[in-house]
C-alpha cells in the first residue's frame, strides 16, 4: 500500500526549503537544450516502498514509458530516510532534489518548490484535482482516489449475531456491536501506532462532513473547534472502551499485527482505507469478508460524503534542469490507461470511469465511492482544506489517551489546545 497514513511531511520541512531556494525555470530549460543534442536525459524520481510497491514494480511500471520515450531514463529512488517525506528534505538540505516526488501533496510550503500544473490540460482531469488545488493552483496530481470512510466487517460474524444488514445510523452501529459480542466476536478490530486516531477520523467523516461541510476551513478560520466538533465521536468510542467494543489493551498491538488479526476472524468489523482489499485479496481465510460505508447521524443522508485520499501523487520539482521530460513522464504516468490501471491494482486504488479488473470486495468499495455525493478530505486534509502539519499525530496520541483514563472531554481539550498554539 502507498500508505496506511495521510501523508505527513515532517515539521522541519519548512526550514530546510529555505535553504535550496525557489529554484526554476520555463518548461524549455537544460532538458530541452540535452536532448537536442541527442544526450540522453535522467528523470530521478522520488517513491515510497512498500510491500505492494517494490522497487521491481516501480521500474516495470516505468519501462513502457521509457521504450516510448528512448531519449529519456526514468531513475526510481527509494527513500533514504523512513520515507518520502524524511528524505525529501534531507535532499533538498544537500541540493541533491529529485525530478519528480510520488506520495506527498503540495502545501503552502512544499508549493514553493513545485512546479505549478494550472495551465496543463490534462492535469485538470486527474482524480480530486479541485479538492487539492492550492491557492486557486495544481501543484499535485494523482492516479486515482483512496476511499477512506469504510467499515470491513466478517459476513459470518455479522450472520451468527443475526445482523441482516450493515448499519447504516453511529445507534445502527453501536446496536450491532452489541450483538457482536454477544456471539462471541471482538466487535471492532484497532490497535495502536497510527491505527486508534485514524480509524476515528475515518468513522466520523460522513457525518462530520454533513456537520460541517468545510471542516478544516471553520477550524483554521476560528468557526468552530476540532476537538469541540469532535466530542460527539469522542464521547460515544470511549463508551465502545468501557463496553468492551474493542481491545483494552489495543495499544499495543501494531498496524500490521491489527489487520492479521481480523483477517484471522478473532474480529467482526475493521475500519481502513481501500488500500485493504489489496491485502485481503492475498490473504486465506475460511470467512467473506463484506464492506460498508460508515454510518452517520440520525437523518442524515447515508452514505455520505466519503472520506478520500489521493492515490499515489505526483508533483515536479520546480528546480528540475528536465522540466520537459518530467513533465511528460508524470502527464504519463497519471493518464495513460495501462499505466493508471496498473497502479490501480497494485495498491488497491479506485479511480471512477476507469474499468479494471476487480476482486468482489473492490466491486463493493466502487460501488460506495459511486454512491457517496462527495469526497471530503479527512484531519490535516490537503489544498486550502488544511490544518497544522502534525495535527494527525496530536489527534492520535489525544484520541489514545482514551484508553488510559482521560476522559472525552479532557482529549478535545487536549486537541484544541494543540490547535491554538499554532495559529
Amino acid at each position: 500500500m502507498r500508505s496506511p497514513r495521510p501523508s505527513l511531511v515532517l515539521s522541519g520541512i519548512g526550514c530546510l526549503l529555505l535553504l535550496t531556494g525557489c529554484g526554476g525555470g520555463g518548461f524549455a530549460g537544460d532538458s530541452q537544450a540535452q536532448q537536442s543534442e541527442g544526450g540522453q536525459v535522467t528523470v530521478r524520481m522520488l517513491v515510497n516502498i512498500s510491500p505492494n510497491l517494490t522497487q521491481a514494480y516501480w521500474d516495470g511500471l516505468v519501462k513502457p514509458f521509457e521504450q516510448a520515450n528512448p531519449g529519456i531514463d526514468v531513475e526510481i529512488e527509494a527513500p533514504t530516510g523512513k520515507g518520502v517525506a524524511d528524505t525529501l528534505p534531507q535532499q533538498l538540505a544537500a541540493g541533491n532534489a529529485p525530478d519528480v516526488v510520488e506520495t506527498l501533496m503540495a502545501d503552502e510550503t512544499l508549493a514553493k518548490q513545485m512546479l505549478d500544473l494550472s495551465d496543463q490540460p490534462w492535469a485538470k482531469d486527474t482524480p480530486l484535482a479541485e479538492q487539492a488545488k492550492l491557492g486557486g493552483k495544481i501543484y499535485t496530481v494523482g492516479v486515482g482516489v483512496q476511499a477512506q470512510s469504510l467499515v470491513f466487517y466478517n459476513r459470518t460474524a455479522f450472520g451468527k449475531a443475526g445482523i441482516d444488514e450493515p448499519p447504516a445510523t453511529w445507534d445502527e452501529f453501536d446496536t450491532a456491536m452489541g450483538k457482536l459480542k454477544s456471539a462471541g466476536y471482538l466487535p471492532l478490530q484497532t490497535g495502536g501506532d497510527f491505527l486508534t486516531g485514524l480509524q476515528l477520523l475515518q468513522l466520523s467523516n460522513p457525518s462530520r462532513a454533513q456537520n460541517h461541510p468545510a471542516w478544516q476551513q471553520d477550524v483554521s478560520s476560528g468557526k468552530i473547534k476540532a476537538g469541540e466538533s469532535l466530542l460527539p465521536y469522542l464521547k460515544r468510542y470511549h463508551g465502545w472502551i468501557g463496553k468492551g467494543y474493542v481491545d483494552k489493551n489495543a495499544l499495543g498491538l501494531k498496524y500490521a499485527d491489527a489487520e492479521t488479526a481480523f483477517l484471522s476472524g478473532k474480529s467482526a468489523m475493521y475500519v481502513m482505507g481501500s488500500w485493504f482489499t489489496a491485502a485481503e485479496a492475498k490473504a486465506e481465510k475460511d470467512f467473506e469478508v463484506g464492506v460498508f460505508p460508515a454510518p452517520v447521524d440520525k437523518g442524515q443522508r447515508h452514505p455520505g460524503p466519503q472520506g478520500a485520499t489521493l492515490a499515489a501523487p505526483y508533483m515536479i520539482l520546480k528546480s528540475s534542469p528536465q522540466k520537459d521530460a518530467a513533465l511528460k513522464l508524470v502527464q504519463w504516468l497519471v493518464t495513460d490507461p495501462a499505466a493508471v490501471k496498473s497502479q490501480l491494482k497494485q495498491d488497491g486504488n479506485f479511480r471512477t470511469g476507469v474499468e479494471r479488473e476487480f476482486t468482489p470486495l473492490e466491486k463493493q468499495v466502487q460501488e460506495i465511492l459511486d454512491a457517496a455525493p462527495s469526497g471530503v478530505p479527512q484531519g490535516e486534509g490537503y489544498g486550502d482544506a488544511t490544518l497544522p502539519k502534525g495535527f494527525n499525530s496530536a489527534w492520535n496520541t489525544e484520541v489514545q489517551g482514551l484508553y488510559v483514563g482521560k476522559s472525552p472531554e479532557e482529549v478535545a481539550e487536549g486537541v484544541d489546545r494543540w490547535l491554538a498554539g499554532r495559529s
